[in-house]
């Protein structure tokens, strides 16, 4: 690693992504290092580093790269892969651990514990903590989980109805067996007969009792920063094709569309999104966001240049906001994504962000997409 970059990095200290440790530190310790960031957004280990940031270096005579790779091999599962490096600063060796994030996660220690990066420290990760770790990678698909202390009866039977009608199956008519039989079989409610997370949001009746992080929340800003006056602000619940909508609405009302008259007639005078870009927009949140975060809703908020639509929940592992902008889609809750589907709120082509992309450009328009910490944000440019 060049002078100039290690220096940097010393300059920073520990904190989220740099790690420094003495060469007397042993395979487990170093094991934890690398399973915290690779579970997390990646980063840096030095060794021959000590805590505070003195250079201590490492022995000529022992192949520490060798010694890593057989500990990343050995003592993390799944296996990992890292960069390895060696860096020479006041004329002491220093190696480097380059930690990617990892797209296999969650990575445990053979005697199987969780790591996580908090800041500068590392801690074995939480259960909420873990189940995120799975559903990123995949393996584990939180909405098809039974959500508690509910049952048949919190399902909403008019929107069932419509939604088996397409399979020519006439729900209403069935006697109570065979509605059980249906709901069960469709995993709209479990083997226990709790409603699935998925079908709690789409069919469900005050779905906001049982999960209070669902909904949106709506605010109208005066000006281009959340220190401006409010205009509108609204709380958003219901079952999920009525949060689309009336989030749709709430934009539509408060969005301002400048105009003139013309021969008689009142013409806009600036080119508005079509309605689908802000519809997708906001299906795309309700559709994708993490639901196993239970502290924070979903939040679209308008400014004067700007709307906000902001999501819980990173991005899977295998999606980059680099894909996304390439047209790559994907589903985090897939039973969700079918029930919406098959409701016609979305389609089954992974069009929707491909096609908003498209329309900014038409109109000269920029949209950014960002991870941002535990969150997921799209700015679309107004």
């Amino acid at each position: 690693m060049h002078q100039n970059d290690l220096i940097q990095i010393l300059n920073q200290g520990e904190n989220s992504s740099v790690e420094f440790k003495s060469e007397n530190i042993k395979p487990i310790g170093i094991a934890k290092e690398i399973i915290a960031f690779a579970n997390m957004e990646g980063g840096i280990i030095l060794i021959g580093v000590e805590d505070n940031g003195v250079i201590s270096g490492i022995a000529k005579e022992k192949n520490w790269e060798e010694w890593i790779m057989n500990i990343v091999r050995n003592n993390i599962n799944p296996p990992i892969n890292v960069d390895f490096e060696y860096g020479i600063l006041n004329k002491k060796i220093i190696a480097c651990i380059s930690v990617s994030k990892g797209k296999d996660k969650p990575y445990q220690t053979i005697n199987g514990k969780y790591y996580i990066r908090i800041g500068s420290t590392n801690r074995i990760a939480s259960v909420a903590e873990l189940m995120r770790l799975f559903q990123e990678s995949g393996t584990l698909h939180h909405d098809i989980t039974g959500v508690q202390r509910t049952s048949i009866k919190t399902l909403n039977f008019n929107i069932i109805s419509r939604y088996f009608k397409p399979y020519e199956i006439d729900f209403e008519n069935e006697n109570e067996t065979g509605k059980y039989n249906l709901l069960t079989n469709t995993d709209i409610l479990t083997t226990t007969g709790e409603v699935s997370l998925a079908a709690l949001l789409v069919f469900g009746i005050n779905s906001n009792r049982y999960l209070p992080q669902s909904g949106v929340t709506f605010v109208h800003y005066n000006g281009n920063d959340v220190t401006g006056d409010i205009i509108d602000s609204k709380h958003i619940e219901g079952d999920i094709e009525y949060i689309i909508s009336t989030t749709f609405s709430s934009i539509k009302n408060n969005i301002l569309s400048p105009s003139s008259i013309v021969q008689l007639k009142r013409v806009d005078t600036k080119q508005n999104y079509p309605d689908k870009v802000f519809r997708e927009l906001i299906t795309n949140c309700c559709a994708h966001r993490n639901y196993a975060i239970s502290g924070s809703r979903i939040r679209v908020l308008m400014f004067d240049n700007r709307i906000e639509f902001i999501s819980p929940g990173k991005l899977p592992n295998t999606i980059t906001v680099e894909k996304l902008s390439a047209g790559v889609s994907y589903r985090r809750n897939q039973l969700l994504s079918k029930f919406m589907v098959a409701l016609r709120l979305m389609d089954t082509f992974g069009r929707g962000l491909p096609n908003v992309i498209a329309e900014t450009k038409k109109l000269n328009k920029n949209i950014v997409f960002e991870e941002i910490g535990e969150e997921f944000k799209v700015t679309l440019e107004l």
